[in-house]
């Protein structure tokens, strides 16, 4: 949800260019790297990526950077990152405000701009994450980032929705027996 609307004129209306978190995981330490995983939807597309970063946010931002790459033709510039409690105790819900300028090399109009996503939670990474795609589909809804997804890879426009990224999700397969979770860290 986006705390500074685009006029409507300058926005694209084509529901494919919209980026859908499908599902993230991130494991982090006090003697690792954080190391953070999406995959992003839109159409029928999906950009996967994985990134290393300093805390669970910053691996997870550095994953939807390097994601989205070929949609931005870069990564989107952190102008600001906010946490706030919107109540108290341990079920209280955090506020989490994310703005982002267009990436460094964007040209034209693409070059300018302050956009903002903002997403409320009990859990404030998967809020952080969250707002983070929603302040880049603010940027890709402006008419001059039209098209944006459709050039790096979602060709037919398919609209993925929520419902139906659930439905692709991989589901826990209890038969499998134990998995090591630690030897993702080995590689």
């Amino acid at each position: 949800m986006a705390t500074t609307p685009t006029p409507a004129s300058r926005r694209s209306t084509d529901p494919a260019d919209t980026l859908h978190l499908a599902r993230w995981t991130v494991t982090s330490g006090s003697n690792a790297n954080s190391r953070g995983a999406v995959v992003i939807a839109a159409g029928d597309h999906q950009w996967e990526a994985s990134a290393e970063g300093n805390g669970a946010v910053d691996a997870l931002f550095r994953a939807v950077d390097k994601a989205l790459a070929g949609v931005l033709t870069g990564h989107p510039r952190l102008l600001s990152y906010d946490v706030h409690a919107v109540a108290e105790g341990p079920d209280a819900e955090g506020r989490v405000t994310v703005t982002i300028a267009p990436p460094p090399d964007a040209e034209g109009a693409r070059a300018s701009g302050r956009y903002t996503g903002e997403v409320t939670s009990t859990n404030i990474i998967a809020a952080s994450i969250e707002a983070y795609i929603d302040g880049i589909n603010e940027l890709l809804a402006e008419e001059h980032w039209s098209g944006a997804t459709e050039s790096a890879g979602n060709r037919k426009r398919a609209r993925v929705t929520e419902p139906t990224a659930r439905e692709r999700r991989a589901q826990l397969d209890e038969e499998a027996g134990k998995i090591d979770t630690t030897d993702w860290f080995n590689r």
